[in-house]
C-alpha cells in the first residue's frame, strides 16, 4: 500500500540516530512520517536532494534579536530572516530587552510579536531577578518560555544578579534547566581599571580567565546546594571545561563558533567587532574548548547573536558595546571545521540539533525521526563560498567572518515541511511559532 505525501525530500544523505546513509524523507502535515525509499510513493512535491545533505533543523539557543526596544540593532523579523539564511530552523531569544522580559506579559508579547513573523520557530528566555524568583514555577512553564536566564556578570541591559544568595533564590524554584552568563562580577568590578582606552585586545585582560572560572565554580556549587539543573553560557576558556566535566549531573554547557574560531590575535585586524562578553581569548582556550568538544563536555552550540551597529561598535573601546552577529554563520563556520577534520559531521548534529533537544526536552524538534516535525537543514557539503556583509539578513548589516571562505554551505531551511529558505531565496511568507516543551506542555 503506497502513501501520498505533502513533499518527499528525495535523495539525500540523511544524518540522524541511525547514522549517515542516503534515504528519502516524507513528511505529510508539517511531520516526517516516513524515512527509507519512498520511490513508490506520490508527493505533491517531491525535491530532488541529489548530493546534498540533510541535517535535524539547527537550534540555535541563544541569540539577542533586540525586539522590543533596541529595534535599530535588529528585530523579530530580521533577526529570523538571518537565522533561515544560515539553515538555522529554532532560536531561543534573550531576555535583556527593553522592557526586560521577566513578567508574563513581557513574555506572551513577545511571543505574539513573533508568532507569523519570525522566519524560524521560537522560544524566549524569561530573566531571573530577585524580584520575579518567587515567580520562576509559573514563568517557566508559561507558552514560548525556553526557561529562565540569569546574567552573573554584567552585559548588555540590565539584568544583573551578581551574588550567591540571589542566584540560590532562583534556582530553588526552578525545575527546568536555567542558564548563566558566568562572569564574576566582583571580579570585574576591581580590574575595571585594566581597560585601555582604544585598545580592545585589554577586553580579555580585564574580563579575564579567572572571572569566568571562578563564577562557574560557585554556580556549580549552588546548583548542588539548590539541587537545580544549571546550563553554562558561551565557555570560554580551557579551565572551565577541565572543570566542568567532573559536574555533568548538574551542568551542561555551551560552545559558540567564534570561540572556536577566533583568539586574541585577531584583535589587531578586527579590534572592536570581535568584543564580546566572555571574551574572546588566547588560543589556548580556543584549543581547550575543541578539546572540550571532541571528549564531549560540550553539550550545544549557541551562536550569541548580538548585533550592534557598526557606528556603535567604531565607538573608542571601551565605549564601544560587546557582542556581534553569528546566527547566519553558525552553520557555515562549523560546517568547514566539520570538512577541516576537527569534528565530525555526526557531532556537529549532536551539538545543534540533538543536544538541544536532550537538556532543553525541546517537543518533536531537534531529531530526524517519525513524528518529530519536519524542521531540516540541508546543505552541500562541497560548496565553497565566501562570506560578506553583503549577504547578511541581519539588520546590523556586518559580520566579523568577511572575507572568509568556508567549505560547507546550507542550501535548504525547511520548518514543520514549509521551504522557508532555498539557495539564499526566502520562498515562503513568515510561519513561525512557539517551541514547545516536554516539561512545560499544556495541561488538559
Amino acid at each position: 500500500m503506497t502513501t501520498t505525501f505533502d513533499t518527499i525530500f528525495k535523495g539525500a544523505t540523511v544524518v540522524n540516530h541511525d547514522g549517515s546513509a542516503v534515504r528519502d524523507i516524507g513528511v505529510k502535515n508539517g511531520r516526517i512520517t516516513a524515512i527509507g525509499s519512498l520511490s513508490e510513493n506520490a508527493a505533491g512535491e517531491v525535491i530532488n536532494c541529489t548530493g546534498l545533505h540533510i541535517l535535524p533543523g539547527v537550534v540555535d539557543s541563544q541569540v539577542h534579536f533586540r525586539e522590543p526596544g533596541l529595534e535599530h540593532k535588529e528585530d523579530l523579523q530580521t533577526g529570523s530572516l538571518a537565522a533561515v539564511l544560515g539553515g538555522v530552523t529554532s532560536v531561543f531569544e534573550m531576555p535583556n530587552t527593553k522592557p526586560l522580559t521577566t513578567s508574563p506579559e513581557a513574555l506572551a508579547d513577545k511571543v505574539k510579536r513573533g508568532t507569523h513573523r519570525m522566519h524560524c520557530d521560537f522560544a524566549f528566555w524569561v530573566g531571573g531577578t530577585r524580584d520575579n524568583a518567587k515567580d520562576v514555577p509559573e514563568l517557566e512553564r508559561l507558552p514560548g518560555a525556553a526557561g529562565i536566564k540569569v546574567f552573573m556578570g554584567s552585559s548588555t541591559g540590565d539584568l544583573l544578579v551578581e551574588d550567591d544568595e540571589g542566584v540560590a533564590s532562583i534556582l530553588r524554584n526552578t525545575r527546568r534547566r536555567a542558564a548563566f552568563h558566568s562572569e564574576d562580577e566582583f571580579r570585574l568590578r576591581e580590574r575595571e581599571g585594566l581597560r585601555v582606552e582604544n585598545d580592545p585586545s585589554s577586553h580579555p585582560v580585564w574580563r579575564d580567565e579567572i572571572a569566568a572560572l571562578t563564577c562557574t565554580q560557585r554556580l556549580v556549587r549552588i546548583a548542588r546546594e539548590t539541587g537545580a539543573r544549571i546550563h553554562v553560557l558561551h565557555i570560554s576558556t580551557a579551565e572551565e571545561i577541565e572543570f566542568l566535566k567532573d559536574y555533568k549531573d548538574v551542568a551542561t554547557c555551551e560552545a559558540t563558533p567564534h570561540h572556536l574560531t577566533l583568539s586574541s590575535e585577531d584583535y589587531k585586524t578586527l579590534g572592536n567587532l570581535i568584543q564580546m562578553n566572555p571574551p574572546v581569548r588566547d588560543a589556548r582556550h580556543r584549543d581547550g574548548i575543541w578539546q572540550g568538544i571532541g571528549q564531549g563536555v560540550v553539550d550545544v552550540l549557541g551562536s550569541d547573536h548580538a548585533p550592534h551597529t557598526l557606528e556603535e561598535k567604531q565607538k573608542p573601546y571601551p565605549a564601544s558595546p560587546s557582542g556581534m552577529t553569528g546566527v547566519q554563520t553558525l552553520v557555515p563556520i562549523m560546517l568547514d571545521h566539520v570538512n577541516a577534520g576537527r569534528l565530525s559531521l555526526e557531532r556537529f548534529v549532536d551539538l545543534s540539533s540533538h543536544g538541544p533537544n536532550r537538556i532543553f526536552g525541546m517537543s518533536r524538534k531537534g531529531r530526524i525521526a517519525v513524528g518529530y516535525d519536519a524542521d531540516l537543514t540541508i546543505v552541500d557539503m562541497k560548496r565553497s563560498v565566501t562570506i560578506t556583509h553583503e549577504q547578511a539578513g541581519s539588520k546590523a548589516g556586518w559580520t566579523p567572518y568577511h572575507g572568509k571562505t568556508v567549505t560547507g554551505w546550507p542550501v535548504g531551511t525547511i520548518v514543520r515541511g514549509h521551504k522557508v529558505m532555498w539557495e539564499g531565496e526566502i520562498v515562503n511568507p513568515a510561519l513561525g511559532e512557539p517551541v514547545e516543551f516536554i516539561e512545560a506542555l499544556p495541561r488538559n
